[in-house]
């Protein structure tokens, strides 16, 4: 057989109907206990293996690491390597997220329940299926048309991952969008202001160490959720941030603001901690129920605050608090790799973004100060720069 007889498009069913023969031969073999059922799919199972051997040389054959878990269900076999290797739970949903779009595609010639059983076939039988010479992916990515760049990114991330685990590869010819670069969105000073009277006025005492806590360490809203009381030195006025983004531990500063405002609502927490036993661990930040906060709560807090601040919702969320930290250190003068560290960023490619932030707020205020001002000053020697700071600077000379 011929290379080209194995290059399986969108519209072939051969091979598609084996797979589904040797799908509905798994349930049997599993499903069933009459030994003349099990004589049938026997008898079918041989056929597969002998059509599966004629795949050789074509990346059908499963990798030897999977063969001991051939017959065992492929999906709790995926996610539990996932979680070995340390991905964060938000990785782990979005993978989740990925495989299940891909298991709801059905080809010519697969039967129609086959979404209902493809997270729970095994090993082998999915290892088959999820070829990529089936089309079964290129069908799938057809389905994300509607997405943004970065949620198609994540999403073929996830199923190049999974690709790779079956020993397969994501085709060439799937090309990754390219992402429309956009700069972080920060707060602006008056924005800020408005910000902090909110919070001076907000009734939940949380309030105000949670945000205060967020603008001064840039800390991401899953790690200040995961944060408990021992990861916090009020002496030191550092916090510890244990399995961050890609499971990093790092250090977190912050100033006497921020230990003030965590030591006064001690006493709150202390009080709302008693209504719930909490994970065994000792969560700093818990809602009014007692309950470890999560970043969900957060925006809604977060919403309510830009509600009574007057302020946009889509101005003031978790990440627009860290960009506002970030970009707040940079103009301050501080390094890239200072910014990097804290920011806990893996590449410092990803922290370099804040330059053009930077770099936007220096032309802002250049422009700003270039625009004609009522004359506050003597005469300059050229009318053309009366008003302007560049006048400003040589009336005074």
């Amino acid at each position: 057989m011929s290379s080209a007889d194995l290059k399986l498009g969108k519209n072939s069913i051969c091979i598609a109907n084996f797979y589904v023969h040797l799908a509905r031969g798994w349930d049997a073999r599993t499903a069933g206990a009459d030994g003349g059922d099990e004589l049938e799919i026997d008898g079918l199972g041989e056929y597969a293996k002998s059509t599966q051997t004629r795949l050789v040389g074509e990346g059908m054959t499963l990798p030897s690491r999977l063969r001991r878990l051939r017959e065992l269900p492929w999906f709790e076999c995926w996610v539990s390597q996932l979680r070995s290797e340390k991905k964060s739970a938000h990785t782990i949903r979005a993978y989740e997220r990925a495989a299940k779009g891909i298991s709801t595609i059905v080809l010519p010639g697969d039967d129609s329940s086959l979404p209902d059983r493809f997270l729970h076939l095994n090993v082998e039988t999915a290892h088959g299926l999820l070829n990529p010479d089936t089309g079964r992916i290129d069908s799938w990515i057809s389905t994300l048309d509607s997405l943004s760049p970065s949620t198609v990114n994540a999403r073929i991330a996830a199923a190049s991952h999974l690709l790779r685990w079956f020993g397969h590869s994501l085709p060439e010819w799937i090309k990754r969008p390219s992402r429309r670069r956009t700069l972080p969105k920060t707060m602006n000073k008056r924005e800020i202001a408005k910000f902090r009277i909110a919070i001076s006025e907000f009734k939940d005492p949380i309030a105000d160490p949670l945000t205060t806590m967020m603008l001064e360490t840039g800390v991401r809203v899953s790690e200040i959720c995961n944060m408990d009381v021992d990861d916090v030195d009020l002496d030191d006025l550092s916090a510890l941030i244990l399995g961050g983004k890609g499971e990093k531990d790092r250090t977190v500063l912050f100033t006497e603001i921020t230990a003030k405002r965590i030591g006064e609502w001690m006493t709150e927490r202390g009080i709302r901690s008693q209504k719930q036993s909490i994970d065994g661990r000792n969560p700093l930040f818990v809602s009014k129920s007692g309950q470890r906060i999560t970043p969900r709560w957060v925006q809604k807090l977060m919403d309510r605050i830009a509600d009574r601040a007057g302020i946009t919702r889509s101005r003031l969320t978790p990440h627009t608090l860290r960009h506002t930290f970030a970009s707040g250190l940079l103009e301050r003068g501080a390094d890239l790799v200072t910014i990097q560290r804290l920011l806990g960023h893996a590449s410092i490619a990803t922290t370099r973004v804040y330059l053009e932030i930077s770099d936007q707020t220096l032309r802002e205020i250049y422009r700003r100060a270039q625009t004609p001002i009522p004359k506050m000053i003597g005469p300059t020697q050229d009318s053309d720069l009366e008003g302007t700071l560049y006048g400003a600077f040589h009336s005074s000379s």
